[in-house]
C-alpha cells in the first residue's frame, strides 16, 4: 500500500493530501530513510513522523484497504 494512503487509512494523518505534503517536506521516514508519498509500506516497517519539534514512531502491524474509525489503531503500535 502507498504510504500516503496508509497514513490516511490508519488515521495517523487525517487527510491523504496532508499526508502527501508531509512526505514532500521530508517529515516522514520509513525505517530511518526519508520516504516519498508513493513509497510502499509493509508489515513490520517503522514509520517516523515529525510534528514540529516532536518525533513519533510507529510499527506497522497490519495493512487493510478499509477500516472503521475505532479499528484504525489496530493497524500500528507506538515505538519508543
Amino acid at each position: 500500500m502507498r504510504l500516503d494512503k496508509y497514513l490516511k487509512v490508519s488515521r495517523i494523518i487525517k487527510r491523504r493530501t496532508v499526508a502527501k505534503e508531509a512526505c514532500e517536506k521530508g517529515l516522514v521516514q520509513i525505517n530511518d530513510k526519508v520516504a516519498k508519498s508513493s513509497s510502499e509500506v509493509k508489515v513490520g516497517d517503522i514509520l517516523s513522523l515529525t510534528f514540529g519539534e516532536k518525533t513519533v514512531k510507529y510499527r506497522i502491524t497490519d495493512i487493510k484497504e478499509h477500516v472503521l474509525k475505532n479499528e484504525a489503531k489496530e493497524l500500528y503500535e507506538s515505538v519508543q
